[in-house]
C-alpha cells in the first residue's frame, strides 16, 4: 500500500520531490517504493526521458485506477472530520423526561456555548449508535443493558399532587382522603417498570386501594401531570418533571409523602460524540445536573429508612 500510495502521489503532483514533501519522505523513499511497485506488478510504470520521469502508457492506466481509490479514502476522511467537527449535538431522551426535565435544563446550557447547536428528540424507542443520527440517550431502568458506555442519572420519586383549583373545591383532612377523590394513574409501555401506582401508594400510608369509576390512565406521565394542573385529578407526579408547576403553584402537594421509582434513569452515548466539539463537556454537564437532583432527594431517602 505505501508503494501504491507514493505513485498516487507521484501521478497526481507530477514529481518526485511533491511526493516526497506531501508524505513527509525523501524523494529517494519515492522512488524506492515506486520499484517495489514495479517489482508486485511485474510492469514499467515510469520512464526516464532525460532529466525528466513520467509515466508509461501501463502507468497512466494504473494510475487512473488507483487514484479514483485513492480519493474515495480521502473524501472518507473528510465525512469523518466535518462529522466529528459538526457542533450539532442529538439527544435522544423518554418524551415525558424530555419535555419537563431535560429541554428547560439544555437552555441554560446553551447559555453558555454560544457556538452549540442542539437537537432534543423525545422518543420511546432505544437509540442505535451508529445507525442513528444521535448521540446521547437518556433512558431508564433496564434499558441500560442496551448500551455500552453510560452513566447512572438519578433515581426519582413520586408525590400526590393536584391543581390548587381541585384542592379547594375537595379539601382534604387525611392523606386517605386523596384515594376518595379522582385519580389519575400512569402505566408505562412493558418494557419499562412503572413508577409507583395508587395501590402501592395507599399501601405505603396503610391503606387499601379501590379503584374509582372514570379513573383515567396515561402512557405519558408528562400528559398525567398536564391533567393534574388541569383539576382533572390527582397524580403521582414525578418530582423530576413537576418540580417547576410545584414551584410556581400551578400543582400544590397537600401531603408530603412520597415513594421512589424502582429504578434509576441513565444517559448513554455514542463513543464518537466525545469527539464532537461540547460533547465531553455535555455528557458532564448532564451528570452533574442529575447528581445535583439525586442529592436533593437525599433527604427523602434517609427519610424512608
Amino acid at each position: 500500500m505505501r508503494a501504491i500510495q507514493a505513485f498516487e502521489a507521484f501521478g497526481r503532483l507530477g514529481s518526485v520531490t511533491g511526493a516526497a514533501d506531501e508524505l513527509g519522505v525523501s524523494p529517494g523513499a519515492i522512488s524506492q517504493q515506486i520499484r517495489k511497485a514495479e517489482e508486485a506488478l511485474g510492469i514499467l510504470l515510469l520512464e526516464r526521458r532525460g532529466r525528466t520521469v513520467t509515466m508509461t502508457s501501463w502507468g497512466r492506466m494504473y494510475h487512473a485506477a488507483v487514484s479514483a481509490g485513492f480519493d474515495r479514502i480521502r473524501d472518507a476522511a473528510d465525512l469523518l472530520e466535518r462529522t466529528r467537527l459538526e457542533s450539532t449535538l442529538t439527544v435522544s431522551c423518554l418524551p415525558s423526561l424530555a419535555s419537563k426535565w431535560l429541554a428547560p435544563q439544555l437552555f441554560d446550557w446553551q447559555a453558555h456555548h454560544v457556538g452549540a447547536t442542539l437537537r432534543l428528540i423525545g422518543a420511546e424507542p432505544e437509540a442505535r449508535f451508529g445507525e442513528d443520527q444521535v448521540d446521547f440517550r437518556i433512558s431508564y431502568g433496564a434499558k441500560i443493558r442496551d448500551y455500552d458506555h453510560y452513566a447512572e442519572l438519578f433515581t426519582d420519586w413520586v408525590v400526590p399532587a393536584c391543581s390548587p383549583a381541585l384542592l379547594e373545591r375537595q379539601p382534604l383532612r387525611t392523606p386517605a382522603d386523596i384515594l376518595e377523590r379522582p385519580l389519575l394513574g400512569i402505566e408505562w409501555a412493558r418494557d419499562h417498570r412503572s413508577p409507583p401506582t395508587w395501590a402501592e401508594w395507599a399501601s405505603s400510608i396503610g391503606q387499601k386501594y379501590r379503584r374509582n369509576a372514570g379513573e383515567v390512565a396515561f402512557s405519558l406521565s408528562s400528559a398525567a401531570i398536564d391533567a393534574a394542573i388541569s383539576g382533572r385529578g390527582f397524580v403521582l407526579a414525578q418530582l423530576s418533571m413537576a418540580a417547576e408547576d410545584i414551584a410556581a403553584g400551578r400543582l400544590v402537594v397537600p401531603f408530603d409523602l412520597p415513594l421512589r421509582l424502582p429504578d434509576p434513569y441513565f444517559l448513554a452515548w455514542d463513543r464518537s460524540a466525545l469527539q464532537k466539539p461540547n460533547g465531553a463537556e455535555l455528557r458532564a454537564w448532564i451528570v452533574l445536573v442529575a447528581n445535583r437532583q439525586d442529592a436533593r432527594y437525599a433527604h427523602l431517602h434517609q427519610r424512608q429508612r
